[in-house]
């Protein structure tokens, strides 16, 4: 059975520094965070789409927790795909 988020959140606040496993986590130091880049992602624009619900229920069946965001993935790279010099100066 698993645990709700709450609760994990609860157990995760009561840990003590030394308890955690950092061994997956790469070591940083003062180099990297001089080179280190904050990466905020473009706020997204809440639009109504019409889409065939044979192809929104294939694209909920891929994800069905983060279907919207494969969807804009998929435009995306569409739209990149088909940019030409003159849309690119836009």
């Amino acid at each position: 059975m698993a645990i709700s988020r709450e609760e994990q959140l609860k157990i995760l606040g009561q840990m003590q520094e030394s308890d955690i496993d950092y061994s997956d986590a790469p070591a940083t130091n003062a180099e990297f965070w001089q080179k280190a880049t904050l990466n905020i992602p473009p706020v997204k624009v809440p639009v109504t789409i019409r889409i065939d619900p044979n192809v929104l229920a294939w694209y909920k069946q891929q994800v069905p927790r983060g279907y919207q965001t494969l969807i804009n993935t998929v435009l995306k790279k569409y739209m990149i795909e088909h940019q030409t010099e003159e849309t690119n100066r836009m």
